[in-house]
């Protein structure tokens, strides 16, 4: 069957997409949504049941619909969950509110549009001489579509190290991927963990083993030791920020950015005003200045700029206050055995010397690997065939300003777009709902703008 729309994904992004297409497509349009993830929508980070497991966006920030600002905020009121504006919800209830938005659309029965889910990974991609792309999927079944849209996110970091070094009889105690939370019934209370990674994921673990009754030794490793800071209850007014009036070079910029830190009462005023304008900064910016900043700011920015909840963090900094949680600076060498520990050695930041760490468990909690295509079998069988072109520094997939995939090669007038973090080469803050939202709002506008051009065309022939 040949669709209007092909949206290729499973999560938040895909989603986002879907809905806004069953909202400005007419009755005669076909959306395929191909993906093989039984959660759709909800992903690894709003499946979770933990109730501490908390946005780090405020709630009237989360609504799955930008032109709907208040919808989160409502739901979570009709849910028994009677929460401001400005409050954190929990990650669960947000999975609920994105499985609940995407059910009320597709109870429609006037004029909506017609939406197969397709349960499938596809597999692979090549241009159909009617003007489509068409996908193999894993089931093998073959669809075509005139416009796709590309949801896929981004695979898992691995760890630095081989895990299989380690003795057999202990590599069931590496957690590569933490989010299959079954791990966790297999720590003893007073089990020595040591997490690798120290950003938001980290965060996440520590409080899902102390939900758990864990009491023990927590280390947590990361290249320079940083935790992410958190928001406060009553955020200060953002500071007006002009972009075009800041430096071009990224040293130069941070420069300013630390002095008007130091001029207001809060810092995180300066981080406010500049979270609308960080896409067009980083445009703004050189290809080399691009690879600086990920280079040596990347580390604090993240913590500066993904924050989390109060209360979260409130509880964190507790059990780093009572050296429950311990942090350590460095790079991971080497994982081996002594009796029945692991022992993680790493080379100490800024020096030659090698240190150990021992547990019971080591935890992967690097986050997700940088966005690029090397984690999906279908980006790299696209990228073979010119299809989509990687971005230079490994940001994902080069796409122009309206996230219209730049392929080398391709000749089907077939649109192919993107939406999501492998975009982050053209607008680099693309991995939250307030940023992917609008750009699924934006791409869904483009598609229909295109469709009723060619339907008035067809239509004066």
């Amino acid at each position: 069957m040949i669709y209007d729309v092909i949206v290729v994904g499973s999560g938040f992004s895909a989603i986002a997409v879907t809905c806004n297409l069953i909202e400005q497509l007419p009755a005669s349009a076909k959306i395929a949504v191909v993906g093989d993830d039984p959660g759709f929508g909800r992903g690894t980070a709003y499946r979770t049941e933990l109730y501490l497991h908390r946005l780090n966006v405020p709630a009237g920030r989360m609504s799955l619909l930008p032109h709907h600002p208040d919808d989160f905020v409502n739901w979570l009121k009709s849910h028994g969950r009677p929460l401001q504006a400005g409050d954190f919800a929990s990650r669960s209830d947000y999975g609920l509110y994105i499985r609940d938005t995407l059910a009320r659309l597709l109870r429609r029965r006037d004029g909506r549009c017609r939406v197969d889910f397709i349960r499938a990974k596809a597999t692979g991609c090549v241009e159909r001489y009617n003007s489509t792309l068409a996908f193999q999927l894993g089931n093998g079944d073959e669809i075509a579509g005139k416009n796709v849209v590309l949801c896929l996110g981004v695979g898992n970091a691995k760890l630095p190290v081989d895990p299989a070094g380690a003795p057999l009889s202990l590599r069931s105690r590496i957690i590569e991927n933490p989010w299959r939370f079954s791990w966790l019934r297999r720590v003893a209370l007073s089990d020595a963990v040591c997490i690798l990674g120290s950003g938001l994921t980290m965060i996440d673990q520590v409080l899902a083993l102390r939900a758990h009754g864990h009491n023990g030794r927590i280390d947590v490793l990361s290249r320079r030791g940083l935790a992410p800071l958190g928001h406060v209850g009553k955020p200060p007014a953002p500071l007006p920020i002009d972009v075009e009036a800041l430096p071009g070079t990224i040293s130069s910029i941070l420069k300013s950015l630390r002095e008007r830190g130091r001029a207001v009462d809060d810092w995180r005023s300066v981080m406010d005003g500049l979270r609308p304008l960080t896409q067009a900064l980083w445009q703004r910016l050189s290809s080399e200045e691009r690879a600086r900043f990920l280079r040596h700011a990347l580390p604090w920015w993240n913590i500066h700029r993904h924050r989390v909840a109060p209360e979260v963090f409130d509880r964190f900094d507790k059990l780093v206050s009572e050296g429950t949680v311990r942090f350590h600076a460095g790079f991971l060498k080497s994982l081996r055995a002594e009796e029945d520990r692991l022992l993680a050695g790493y080379r100490i930041r800024g020096t030659q010397d090698i240190a150990e760490i021992r547990a019971d468990w080591l935890v992967n909690c690097t986050g997700m690997e940088r966005a690029g295509i090397s984690h999906s079998p279908l980006l790299k069988e696209m990228s073979r065939f010119q299809l989509i072109a990687a971005d230079p520094l490994g940001l994902g997939i080069q796409v122009d300003a309206a996230s219209e995939v730049m392929a080398p090669s391709r000749i089907s007038p077939a649109r192919l777009f993107t939406v999501g973090a492998l975009t982050a080469g053209q607008f680099w803050e693309i991995t939250a709902v307030p940023d992917i939202r609008l750009q699924a709002k934006a791409v869904v506008e483009e598609i229909v703008a295109k469709r009723t051009i060619a339907e008035a065309q067809a239509d004066n022939s």
